[in-house]
């Protein structure tokens, strides 16, 4: 994407005024264009699939298909759009299988319009967003009473979480810091042990709340 290319937009919502009140919104913003919308989870995969979005705006309670379902089965067609969770729930049971679902980002409904401009223009480029609630959520639940943790990264180590947190491929790591895709994937291994995560998204919040990102 450009400057110039507006960011396409999937909106995925069982409530019809949320979905009016999204397009609404995003079709008064520059940069932005809506190419549909979807009433639950199986609907977001099958408009995914013909539609090809920079972005899906998902919720996660949805009768007829959740959200959690839709985006593991995104994940799993390796579909290009990134998926960013809007929902009113922050509860642990929503927000740990979403980001290990493969979303990219997760906001609440009550988000700020700016907030959610900013999080959908990041979510595109694979970066990922998480509000400062689900962060804090999400940080408490990596850690644990008995998580690892405080050991030092190695300053390649913190090369390649800054390149995660920026949403780049292992393949892509490799190539920017010249080094294999086994390699990169042995640092993450490291990385995620010394940090106490399971998973990228874990790290990057992990990362951010110790002040080793940003």
């Amino acid at each position: 994407m450009t400057a110039e290319t507006p960011i396409s937009l999937l909106i995925v919502d069982d409530h019809p005024v949320v979905r009016d009140g999204l397009r609404g919104m995003f079709a008064a913003a520059p940069g932005f264009t809506v190419l549909g919308e979807a009433a639950d989870g199986v609907q977001a995969v099958e408009r995914a699939a013909a539609l090809d979005p920079d972005v899906i705006l998902m919720d996660l309670r949805m009768p007829g298909g959740g959200g959690v379902d839709a985006i593991r089965e995104l994940a799993r067609r390796g579909a290009r759009a990134r998926v960013l969770v809007l929902t009113t729930y922050d509860t642990d049971s929503d927000t740990l299988p979403a980001i290990e679902a493969g979303a990219t980002g997760y906001l609440l409904k009550d988000a700020p319009r700016e907030e959610l401009f900013t999080a959908v223009r990041a979510a595109a480029e694979g970066r990922t967003v998480l509000s400062p609630a689900v962060a804090s959520r999400l940080v408490s639940a990596v850690r644990g009473p008995g998580s690892p943790g405080g050991e030092p990264l190695s300053a390649r180590e913190r090369e390649v979480l800054a390149l995660v947190a920026r949403g780049t491929s292992n393949k892509e790591i490799a190539r920017e810091l010249f080094i294999s895709e086994a390699t990169v994937k042995t640092h993450l291994t490291h990385l995620y042990a010394k940090l106490g995560v399971n998973d990228r998204a874990a790290a990057v919040a992990v990362a951010y709340d110790r002040g080793i990102l940003g």
